[in-house]
């Protein structure tokens, strides 16, 4: 799709990690909601092949980027602001487990930064430019949905670089929902658990439990995310669901390690 104005009668929204996964399902999602969609990723082929599923008619653009630069999250929103005209959502989806599941004192710091950086810094970095952008265009307002995950309430054993940027990002999603206020900006959360992607493969043939034991775990589709993240995005502004927690039925989350 070329880079001009587009009808800006439609709903605009940013999908971080549009590349694959919950990303791409919630991008999906909500372009067959008649929104318009930028989709961010570092891999500009998996884009592409999401863009491809949105089908001919979308109204879509790929912006590939690297959420944990400044420079590349700038040319993101600029280039929403050129094609779309403003912005009414970000899912702040883009993120990463890192490497492999090690041991606390085994975790190398290259490892611990790559997580930090894409987990949170990349999600403040895209919650700040949609932020500006909110403020500051006519009308004023819109909405930031924060990826959480499960982690963001328990950790699984040998996650600890990820269980940590999963409990700021909730301390993230209070803050803006709180400074977002007097802007007509929302800011809720969606924690996840063991939705059907690449990063929860392990689910399906064991993964370690906090008693030390290995068990497969049930997963749920991703589709299934996407639903609630499109009806948390189409409230009004006057309503905002802060925290809500979608997961497969028998995770074990609930119960006792």
């Amino acid at each position: 799709m070329s880079n001009k104005l587009l009808n800006s009668a439609t709903k605009t929204a940013v999908v971080t990690g549009a590349g694959s996964g919950i990303g791409r399902a919630v991008a999906l999602a909500l372009c067959g909601a008649g929104w318009s969609v930028a989709l961010a990723g570092r891999r500009p082929e998996p884009l592409a092949e999401t863009a491809a599923l949105a089908g001919p008619d979308a109204r879509v653009i790929t912006v590939p980027a690297d959420v944990s630069r400044p420079d590349d999250v700038d040319a993101l929103f600029s280039s929403v602001r050129e094609c779309f005209g403003r912005l009414d959502l970000l899912f702040n989806n883009a993120g990463t487990f890192g490497p492999r599941a090690v041991p606390v004192e085994e975790l190398a710091y290259d490892d611990w930064r790559t997580v930090v950086d894409v987990n949170l810094t990349g999600a403040f970095l895209c919650a700040q430019a949609a932020y500006r952008q909110m403020k500051e265009q006519g009308p004023q307002g819109g909405r930031i949905i924060n990826n959480g995950s499960v982690s963001a309430h328990a950790p699984r054993p040998h996650s600890v670089a990820y269980t940590a940027t999963k409990h700021a990002m909730t301390g993230l999603t209070k803050s803006l929902s709180l400074d977002g206020r007097p802007y007509r900006i929302a800011c809720g959360q969606i924690d996840i658990g063991n939705a059907a992607t690449e990063m929860t493969e392990r689910m399906r043939t064991g993964t370690l439990q906090a008693n030390g034991e290995l068990a497969v775990e049930p997963v749920m589709a991703a589709s299934d995310v996407a639903r609630t993240v499109v009806h948390m995005a189409e409230l009004p502004l006057e309503a905002n669901v802060q925290f809500t927690t979608v997961m497969a039925t028998g995770m074990p989350y609930v119960g006792r390690g």
